[in-house]
């Protein structure tokens, strides 16, 4: 691993990113969340997609930041094949904050911003692209933002990590 160049972005600094881009988004403050089953209650409040994100390597140290809808279920085996990355297995929290600048319960498409170094793939399950609204923390595990999806392609587009959108079958 290389070093990190710049300390993480904050929550502010990527709302502020969002609107240089003119991307319409909204924030939600809320409880810290840490688990999809924790955040179940913030979700009736907020309507659209919610997600599960996923750091992931494989054995190579090949990184993959995978963003599905919440209800799905993941079978690594599964995924790892698709992605043809092999075995997968959940980064560690030292090699999430030092790629991604977020802690576990935070993780986020968003925090590509953060891989200066494009060492982290985004893969964005493509079922996100059939709602209005998605919904993701803004580094930030006490906040929820709200955009479209195609907005959020643009996002990761502008951060160079383009999304490679996946059909994924689930587990």
């Amino acid at each position: 691993m290389t070093d990190t160049l710049a300390p993480p972005k904050t929550a502010v600094e990527l709302l502020a990113k969002l609107d240089a881009l003119n991307i319409t988004h909204r924030t939600f403050q809320h409880e810290p969340v840490f688990t999809v089953e924790e955040s179940e209650k913030i979700k009736l409040e907020m309507p659209g997609a919610h997600s599960k994100n996923l750091f992931l390597r494989n054995k190579k140290g090949k990184m993959w930041l995978f963003s599905t809808l919440g209800n799905k279920r993941i079978d690594l085996k599964l995924l790892g094949e698709q992605l043809g990355a092999g075995r997968l297995s959940f980064g560690s929290p030292e090699r999430l904050m030092h790629n991604l600048g977020v802690i576990p319960g935070a993780v986020t498409p968003f925090a590509t911003i953060n891989d200066t170094q494009g060492a982290v793939q985004m893969v964005l399950d493509d079922d996100f692209m059939s709602y209005d609204i998605v919904n993701f923390h803004p580094l930030d595990n006490a906040m929820t933002t709200a955009l479209a999806p195609n907005d959020l392609l643009r996002f990761l587009e502008a951060v160079d990590h383009p999304a490679q959108l996946l059909t994924f079958q689930g587990g």
